[in-house]
């Protein structure tokens, strides 16, 4: 029997209801967050997070808090680089146990000597030693499934970036671009043995940031990641710090909070604003906010030199968030390649960055592709 959408529609309407009644509190919530972000003081709250103990996650400040960048100059000649992937996981009906992951690769030059190139990678993966993470000094295995193998793709998309870059002209100005977080969030908490992480990030990941970091030492090379819609919450939650929505010295929600459902903390006035929401209310198109490093655990621990830190860029058609590792923050030159061509591949994508673009259509596998994949594998 099929879905019965009468037995629905109701509660559909219900839905839609509860959303246009709570729209006036979200505006007030969103009045608050944005007036919190234009008026605090930003050194009191970054000293009072340095102090805090919190269940949700805040972002770092590097300086002030309401900036607002213009788009620098776009260089005339350029070359912008990107990545994206796509993979057919593992299926235990077939004979074989296998997997698939398939990268796509974008190169595209501007300026006086155009040229572009468009190509995939996939490579079919089957075998003990390819099927498990071997723990290097033990006998434990994890099986590559899941979002594992979605993590090992990210990996494999950045390893694809740093050889793509290794292969562009060292004479330009080049953007390398990777679609969705630098962040493996994949890998945090407990949902899989330490070894994995070592073998996935200290082993692989890490030493592609650090490749790519090396190549910049010499030729005008930035990376950066592009997050579309973003639903972070990271400045939001620094800004739950200020003395009028947390009323104690030192944050620390288990302690003071604990026994508090959501809605009743002092702090909720700001609850369910995003971190899209109020820099939308900022930024006008092609500007950029000021830039914050990521406190997650994971990048704490383990990402060392190449921390993840972050900024907002209005490209009209949206308010992506924009990763971009420690040394690209460091370097203003580089920072200001990662904004000029990203609102300039946007404007060209007709509001998506179109060299991501061009890669996603490389790397995506079809409906029929993932069918006929599976009629070879069993025949």
């Amino acid at each position: 029997m099929s879905l019965d959408l009468h037995k629905i529609a109701s509660q559909i309407q219900e839905v839609a209801s509860n959303l246009n009644d709570g729209e006036a509190d979200r505006a007030s919530r969103l009045e608050r967050a944005f007036n919190t972000l234009t008026t605090v003081q930003p050194d009191v709250l970054e000293e009072k997070r340095k102090l805090s103990r919190a269940t949700f996650l805040f972002a770092g400040l590097n300086g002030s808090l309401a900036g607002r960048y213009p788009s620098p100059a776009l260089p005339s000649n350029h070359t912008v680089l990107a990545v994206d992937g796509s993979h057919i996981d593992v299926d235990r009906h077939l004979a074989v146990q296998c997997y698939l992951i398939n990268i796509g690769r974008v190169r595209i030059q501007y300026g006086d000597s155009p040229g572009a190139s468009l190509n995939n990678e996939p490579r079919l993966y089957t075998g003990e030693d390819s099927m498990y993470i071997m723990e290097p000094s033990g006998n434990r295995t994890q099986s590559l499934e899941g979002h594992l193998l979605g993590a090992l793709r990210a990996v494999e998309e950045l390893q694809a970036l740093a050889a793509l870059a290794k292969e562009s002209d060292p004479e330009l100005p080049t953007l390398a671009l990777v679609d969705g977080s630098l962040i493996l969030w994949g890998l945090v908490g407990g949902a899989y043995p330490d070894f994995v992480r070592r073998v996935l990030l200290d082993d692989m990941f890490l030493p592609a940031l650090d490749e790519l970091r090396e190549m910049s030492k010499t030729r005008t090379l930035a990376l950066a990641s592009y997050v579309s819609l973003p639903r972070s919450t990271d400045v939001v939650n620094f800004l739950r710090l200020d003395s009028l929505l947390c009323p104690y010295e030192a944050a620390n929600c288990d302690m003071h909070c604990r026994d508090l459902r959501p809605g009743q903390r002092p702090c909720d006035e700001v609850l369910g604003v995003t971190d899209r929401d109020i820099f939308d209310s900022l930024l006008d198109e092609g500007e950029r906010s000021d830039t914050f490093a990521s406190t997650s655990s994971i990048v704490e621990q383990y990402y060392g030199e190449q921390t993840v830190h972050f900024y907002y860029l209005n490209v009209g058609s949206e308010m992506a968030r924009v990763e971009v590792p420690q040394w690209v923050v460091e370097n203003p030159e580089l920072l200001d390649i990662t904004h000029s061509m990203l609102v300039d591949q946007s404007r060209k994508g007709h509001g998506y960055p179109v060299a991501i673009s061009e890669a996603h259509e490389q790397a995506v596998i079809t409906t029929g592709d993932r069918e006929e994949f599976r009629l070879m594998v069993e025949g």
